[in-house]
């Protein structure tokens, strides 16, 4: 690394142009927003990231815009680029990183048009040029998979048949949202899980394939279904794979009586009401982690009244919608309320299927008061007197 050195702006541009001219960017990063950035789109700027891309045997440069939660796209010429990040650095950013097959540079700004610019050893390898580049899934395609193959996803040898290419992807969506919340349980230890309406057991089978042969953890899985036959065929299918820790019951969510103390709770497409029976469960056992991806909705859908939104609920489909949304934002302001955190999350992309959203808590002890008034609000708002799942829910979890 070579000390660090004072630059203008412009010699900083300059050396940025010549890097793009000769197709010797690797990518460039702005970030560090000023305070007081750019909220013309809405939510501030937050972080500006370009890659090379191959479109039509043309070089383009991808760029990446951050803002709040999202992200949005474009594909510029390397002059579009050089605009961009030339009204945008020093004015809304503080930090640019320069990649190139020489070397890594980084500039600072620190006051007006004087950039602060270090120089290291690259530290990238020569970009992909493909546009779309392939995801990388925590089970990846092309590596054999016992269960994904037993269960008819995959061939013996690790390719996805083509009719089961939604499925591979759900699979792999719900592996994500399980790995981000491994660090909220216990770190040693058996881990207790409790999966209500299991069905097939896709999922089931997944998350158990993760905690053991990905991440090296002792497991208690019970995937609990009312259909016997269901039952009988997922606990084969755990004996022929020799699944340790996991087993599948007959039961009802409702009624269900756990062992001992419950690390995560998954209920995943429980339907109407029952997704609230299995909330109030999980909150009765404190799982440490709540996992739900709600189905059908029929409730708050029958309590509307098209008097509160005229414009809105006199079409059948966007009434039923609306229902849906209003209930999954009822009960993560619930489950605030009696001490976990809360996301609302896209599951899958409505192009796969309609039941997209995931509904993901994390105990906290920390019950919140404005969640309650949240809560409240929006039931005066809707019209609503009582809710399935405040019902179900013990008074002192």
């Amino acid at each position: 690394m070579s000390a660090p050195r004072e630059c203008s702006l412009t010699e900083f541009l300059d050396l940025l142009r010549e890097t793009l001219a000769s197709a010797a960017c690797w990518g460039v990063v702005l970030s560090q927003p000023f305070q007081d950035g750019d909220c013309a789109a809405g939510e501030p700027l937050q972080k500006l990231t370009a890659r090379p891309v191959e479109l039509f045997g043309e070089r383009r440069y991808q760029l990446a815009e951050r803002r709040g939660k999202q992200e949005f796209h474009h594909n510029l010429t390397a002059e579009e680029l050089l605009a961009r990040i030339t009204e945008t650095l020093g004015q809304q950013f503080q930090q640019a990183d320069l990649f190139t097959p020489e070397a890594d540079f980084s500039a600072r700004w620190i006051r007006d048009s004087v950039l602060r610019v270090t120089r290291r050893k690259p530290s990238k390898s020569a970009p992909a040029l493909t546009h779309d580049r392939r995801k990388q899934y925590l089970i990846p395609e092309g590596r054999p998979c016992p269960f994904l193959t037993e269960i008819g996803v995959m061939t013996p040898a690790g390719q996805v048949k083509a009719a089961k290419q939604a499925k591979f992807r759900q699979v792999n969506r719900f592996l994500e949202f399980v790995d981000d919340v491994l660090p909220e349980l216990p770190a040693t230890g058996v881990l207790r899980v409790i999966d209500f309406g299991c069905g097939k057991s896709y999922l089931t089978f997944a998350l158990h394939y993760l905690l053991t042969e990905l991440r090296g953890r002792k497991v208690e899985i019970i995937g609990l279904d009312l259909k016997a036959e269901v039952v009988r065929d997922c606990q084969r299918i755990a004996e022929t794979l020799g699944c340790r820790g996991l087993r599948f019951e007959v039961g009802d969510i409702a009624g269900y009586a756990a062992a001992g103390a419950v690390d995560m709770s998954v209920s995943l497409h429980a339907c109407d009401t029952a997704t609230d029976a299995a909330l109030a469960q999980a909150v009765r056992w404190q799982a440490k982690v709540i996992l739900a991806v709600p189905c059908c909705q029929h409730e708050v859908f029958g309590l509307l009244s098209e008097d509160s939104l005229p414009g809105l609920l006199r079409h059948g489909i966007l009434k039923e919608r609306f229902a849906a949304l209003a209930t999954d934002a009822l009960r993560a302001a619930l489950l605030e309320t009696v001490g976990y955190r809360t996301q609302v999350v896209e599951f899958i992309d409505l192009e796969h299927t309609p039941k997209n959203l995931l509904l993901r808590a994390v105990r906290t002890d920390r019950p919140s008061s404005e969640s309650r008034e949240q809560y409240e609000q929006l039931k005066v708002q809707l019209g609503l007197r009582s809710f399935a799942l405040e019902r179900l829910l013990p008074h002192n979890p």
